[in-house]
């Protein structure tokens, strides 16, 4: 009787058990199934790393010229649009250089048109000469027939031979300051002589140095790090500040050497920010895997030839460039914090790149147009002082 009391509360406990272990069993299988699941979807072919910030192009705004600061446009964290003036210098002393340079052009047209006109005077005088050369020979020949008939005395013969070599040597003296003058002038003209090309320089150069009292923008972005006050006396080698384009931003992700085993160029990345937390995803591609540790380019790499040589796992940084619609819904900074994570399952890309660039990666075209308008401001100097091109402009 005893005995099948004993069964009877056991078989409850057994029943319990059966129930537990059962429980643990489909826990443990869930949770090999989930483990399995992540492990061949979020670990392998995959590689993460949060050491990777943001980086940008820092375009920094010199001087090209020396100058005392007058105005300044902009301000830390203004947008500014490619081509607009961010700083203005006094330009008194630029002003003043053009205007001699301009005058220097007029004279110097007026000098070499003098050139031209000293040649014509020197064709003349040789004419002249050859004239009055033909006018001894004859008359030298005529008394010489005279005096063979006994009609002149050889003294006069001697006189006309005299005025003939006398005419000979005048002329020969002419046609040397005829070559002498040809040959300031030779195979030119007013507009392309040497002397008035370098007036010309010396304009244009002076013209550059005014429009370069403007500091304009190379291109469009964000100020930063602005260093200049007004009134202060500048020098060319001086950083005003710096425009930053942050639609063209990427991520320097810095990866263990470990890590970069199957990892190549074009690979897609994902990408999460602190600014932005894990509900906005950035989209990317890998673009050039590293070509040197950050401590082999460092100002003093370190020396690993000692006796306490301790090995350390080198990072290499992985430049990935970003989609440019998600950065233009959610604009980044510069230097901010990114959690990478590179799909590696495809590995045939290539780890250096084969090609060199078919275009330049960056260029501004705000300084294509600094010379214009000189072109015809010279023109119209030259026409103004060359008599004889003003004198054909009003013929016609």
């Amino acid at each position: 009787m005893q005995d099948h009391t004993n069964e009877t509360v056991d078989s409850p406990r057994k029943g319990q058990r059966k129930k537990s272990l059962t429980i643990l069993l489909v826990v443990i299988l869930i949770a090999a199934i989930g483990g399995g699941f992540y492990y061949t979807h979020y670990v392998v072919g995959h590689q993460e790393t949060e050491d990777a910030y943001v980086k940008g192009n820092l375009v920094q705004i010199t001087p090209e010229i020396s100058g005392t600061v007058t105005q300044i446009a902009a301000e830390d964290g203004d947008y500014v649009k490619q081509g607009q003036v961010l700083v203005r210098l006094d330009d008194a002393d630029a002003k003043l250089a053009f205007e001699n340079a301009t005058a220097n052009l007029a004279q110097t047209v007026r000098k070499v048109r003098g050139l031209f006109n000293n040649v014509q005077q020197a064709e003349a005088v040789v004419a002249e000469r050859k004239i009055a050369l033909n006018k001894a020979k004859t008359d030298f020949d005529r008394r010489k027939n005279m005096v063979a008939v006994g009609g002149l005395s050889q003294e006069e013969l001697s006189h006309a031979q005299d005025m003939m070599n006398s005419a000979e040597k005048a002329l020969a003296v002419s046609e040397q300051q005829l070559k002498s003058q040809q040959a300031m002038i030779h195979n030119t003209t007013v507009e392309t002589h040497p002397l008035v090309k370098t007036a010309i320089a010396k304009l244009k150069q002076t013209y550059l140095e005014e429009q370069r009292t403007q500091l304009v923008a190379p291109v469009s972005g964000y100020i930063a790090r602005r260093n200049v006050q007004v009134g202060q006396r500048i020098n060319q080698s001086s950083i005003l500040m710096a425009v930053v384009p942050l639609e063209s931003v990427w991520v320097d992700a810095n990866f263990k050497e470990t890590q970069l085993t199957d990892m190549r160029i074009g690979q897609p990345v994902i990408l999460t920010s602190d600014l932005y937390g894990d509900d906005v995803v950035f989209h990317g591609t890998v673009e050039s895997l590293g070509i040197g540790t950050g401590s082999a380019f460092s100002i003093l790499p370190a020396q690993n030839a000692t006796g306490n040589w301790i090995k350390v796992v080198q990072r290499l940084p992985v430049r990935i460039q970003l989609d440019k619609q998600d950065v233009q819904k959610h604009p980044l900074r510069i230097g901010l914090s990114m959690k990478v994570d590179v799909d590696i399952s495809n590995t045939t890309g290539q780890l250096l790149s084969q090609s060199s660039p078919e275009t330049p990666r960056y260029q501004t075209t705000v300084y294509d147009q600094t010379l214009d308008g000189v072109d015809q401001l010279i023109d119209q100097i030259i026409t103004e002082n060359d008599i004889a091109t003003k004198q054909s402009t009003a013929n016609q």
